[in-house]
């Protein structure tokens, strides 16, 4: 449980900054609050935190963004998460946490690299792909709390307008964060004391993602792909360089 003091107000601030990036890109919250959270209150702490806040963010983001979720794709990612989850929650106590980040990242700053030479990808996109993609980010979201990456990349690769990439990615953390902290009980490492602290932080939260949706309303679709692809440099670049900090 944070105390009310400098590094509170750190805290809280960062929260706004992540609430500002999940109101306008959909993803990128946990990129702010993770590293910070795990650093001074540890990863089971962050993971922890991050489920509530994003839970409570979902109810203000989510009625807003329904009506342009692409079902056919996220239903079976969405299913595919949930397998994922309970291997994400044993990477947590028996893997490197460190190891996760590097592979997770290098993969990442690949498909950004592909992305931003203007490859789009034209046919179908095929269950088994779903799946493993929809797998993987729940495993993620338990281990590090930074899941969408994955899905994200997968989507834009394709030819998914910038409303229904940002719909699905906050659906889709909006079902599976709420998931989490029953995942996390199930594998014995539940502490209510940290959902209280990521409570704390809403506030704040939930008044960026508020101007965040304000200022994606206003923005085009070429504005919200560089964003975007900025954004998942940023978060790969980070956990290539984290270790060496």
């Amino acid at each position: 449980m944070p105390e009310i003091d400098t590094l509170f107000v750190v805290m809280a601030a960062a929260a706004f900054g992540a609430g500002l990036m999940r109101g306008f890109a959909g993803f990128g919250s946990a990129m702010v609050m993770s590293p910070l959270l795990s650093l001074y209150y540890g990863p089971v702490a962050a993971v922890m935190a991050i489920a509530i806040m994003e839970v409570v963010v979902s109810v203000q983001l989510v009625p807003k963004v329904l009506k342009h979720v692409e079902w056919p794709l996220l239903l079976p990612a969405t299913l595919a998460a949930f397998v994922g989850m309970p291997l994400g929650v044993w990477a947590l106590v028996a893997i490197d946490g460190q190891a996760i980040a590097l592979f997770i990242s290098g993969l990442v700053l690949l498909f950004v690299l592909v992305l931003a030479s203007g490859w789009r990808y034209s046919g179908n996109r095929p269950l088994p792909a779903t799946l493993g993609i929809g797998t993987l980010c729940g495993a993620l979201i338990t281990s590090t709390s930074v899941g969408g990456p994955p899905l994200l990349i997968y989507m834009m690769a394709g030819q998914s307008a910038a409303q229904q990439v940002r719909a699905n990615i906050i659906v889709f953390f909006a079902i599976l964060e709420v998931i989490t902290p029953f995942a996390l009980w199930i594998g014995g490492r539940f502490d209510a004391a940290h959902l209280v602290m990521g409570a704390l932080f809403c506030p704040t939260y939930l008044v960026g993602a508020w101007i965040g949706t304000r200022l994606f309303r206003q923005s085009s679709e070429a504005l919200y792909r560089r964003v975007a692809l900025i954004l998942l440099s940023l978060i790969a670049v980070y956990g290539l360089a984290a270790p060496l900090l």
